[in-house]
């Protein structure tokens, strides 16, 4: 007589069921993943895309002819965008750097509970948060107190520090690396420099790598800043370059008593989409080529620290 197979060998095991719900929740993220890129796509194909093509038939992904006259636009500008281009790499490099090393400091000083001021800066740090003194009363107090007008420090220090960006550290600090360890160090004679950057900065590589990605991120794409204090071309970032192009083709196309001479230098045929769409694949692409290289420091350092270890 043929023996009655188990009941649970029937059902399926739960790492199958495991398996099948991963591969579903991998399809539908592949799905959302597309939807997410086809924008980004877009803004790819419309910037080689002909005018004419764009006013008859809108953006397409499959455009009927290609053109260069949108990207040519951006690039006529040549040496400008070149230097625009040197200030904003160095103001996102300076910038993030000076910031990552103040607001480590600062993290790790609010984090050490001996500290008797860490009270003190903990509340200091929130007051801005909190309370804001304006646009207008931040111009006054750059430009008429600290004459930093037309200064590059100007496109620097308003981004240094952010309160999110020092609560994310000082998680991350008391969370993640063990107080033991400071401890030791402070038994072996280590003062509280030597123990910040020896122990606590190399452990804090994967926070500094998330707060850091978000802070050249801003960098790049500040230009509010730069509209505001800077005058002279020799200091203009590429976003606010970016952003008087866009403005002169706008004046081109509105303004019928511009020369035939003006509209013969951008081709003939203004190309206000192209041209809008290469100016933001100019800005977009270095930090997409960037983020690929952050992205596994970018979400351990957002994760690691929310959850005591």
């Amino acid at each position: 007589m043929a023996r009655k197979g188990n009941k649970a060998d029937l059902l399926p095991s739960k790492q199958e069921k495991k398996g099948i719900g991963q591969y579903i929740l991998g399809f539908f993220l592949l799905l959302y993943t597309l939807f997410c890129g086809l924008p980004i796509l877009l803004v790819f194909i419309a910037a080689f895309t002909d005018e004419v093509a764009i006013n008859q038939n809108g953006f397409s992904f499959f455009p009927e002819k290609w053109s260069l006259s949108g990207m040519n636009a951006v690039l006529r500008y040549g040496q400008q965008l070149i230097t625009s281009y040197g200030i904003t790499i160095f103001i996102t490099v300076a910038g993030t750097f000076l910031g990552l090393l103040v607001m480590s400091m600062y993290a790790y000083s609010i984090s050490r509970k001996e500290f008797y001021l860490s009270k003190f800066l903990s509340v200091f740090l929130l007051i801005p948060m909190l309370f804001n003194g304006g646009q207008l009363a931040g111009y006054i107090v750059f430009t008429s107190y600290y004459n930093l007008k037309d200064s590059l420090w100007l496109l620097i220090l308003p981004l240094c520090v952010t309160t999110m960006n020092v609560i994310i550290l000082r998680t991350y600090i008391a969370n993640s690396i063990p107080s033991e360890l400071m401890e030791a160090a402070k038994i072996d004679g280590a003062g509280e420099y030597r123990t910040f950057f020896q122990i606590t900065l190399p452990l804090l590589k994967p926070s500094l790598a998330a707060v850091g990605f978000m802070m050249a991120t801003a960098y790049w794409n500040d230009w509010q800043n730069a509209l505001l204090y800077i005058t002279s071309d020799s200091k203009k970032p590429l976003q606010l370059l970016l952003v008087n192009i866009q403005k002169s083709i706008e004046f081109l196309l509105n303004n019928s008593n511009v020369p035939a001479s003006a509209r013969a230098a951008m081709g003939g045929n203004i190309p206000q989409y192209s041209a809008t769409m290469a100016t933001v694949l100019v800005v977009i692409g270095p930090i997409m080529v960037v983020y690929p290289f952050f992205q596994k420091y970018f979400v351990k350092g957002l994760t690691v620290g929310s959850v005591k270890g």
